[in-house]
């Protein structure tokens, strides 16, 4: 069933996060002001290396005040498209170059809450450039073998939605082809 939208209205705005009020109604007719938070968009990249791992880098995260593995990833710039994102994302976090990218999935991790929009992308290494330039992203970078994904998962040493979204698709890719 769907919803009916009024109007909306921002009450607070930042270059980060939106928190804006929605009046909608509900099919059978309740009407209400539903709190939505609007943000710019992710790009993911799970690069891979011809070893068949993944690259990943280990990272706290103040908000939840926990440590996890993490795929590269950051918000879409206004003047590029989520591919190029995710193509100078992993350079600057992780000092490594692409020599491809190509969708690999997309996602809408809260789409209850929030017009976040996630576009994963799976990359092939093409060389080490140097140390990462965001030096306040990541504690070490590292590549993981492929095998060793589903039990860091099972173990929670991966959580965030972005990076879940890149690994089990990588590992639905690599269990359809044997």
């Amino acid at each position: 069933m769907q919803w009916h939208v009024h109007g909306e209205r921002p009450i607070y705005e930042n270059p980060w996060v939106n928190l804006w009020l929605v009046d909608v109604q509900q099919p059978d007719g309740r009407r209400w002001e539903h709190h939505v938070v609007r943000m710019r968009h992710l790009a993911v990249a799970a690069v891979m290396d011809e070893q068949n791992r993944v690259l990943m880098m280990w990272r706290h995260r103040f908000i939840t005040d926990s440590w996890a593995w993490e795929l590269p990833m950051g918000l879409i710039e206004a003047d590029e498209s989520p591919e190029q994102a995710a193509v100078r994302e992993v350079e600057e976090e992780t000092g490594w170059r692409v020599k491809s990218v190509k969708p690999l999935v997309y996602g809408q991790p809260a789409n209850g809450i929030t017009d976040s929009e996630h576009f994963v992308f799976r990359a092939e290494a093409s060389e080490y450039a140097g140390p990462p330039t965001e030096v306040n992203e990541a504690d070490r970078i590292e590549w993981i073998p492929l095998s060793e994904i589903r039990g860091m998962i099972d173990r929670r040493e991966i959580v965030s939605s972005g990076s879940l979204i890149g690994v089990l698709y990588l590992l639905m890719d690599d269990a359809t082809r044997h």
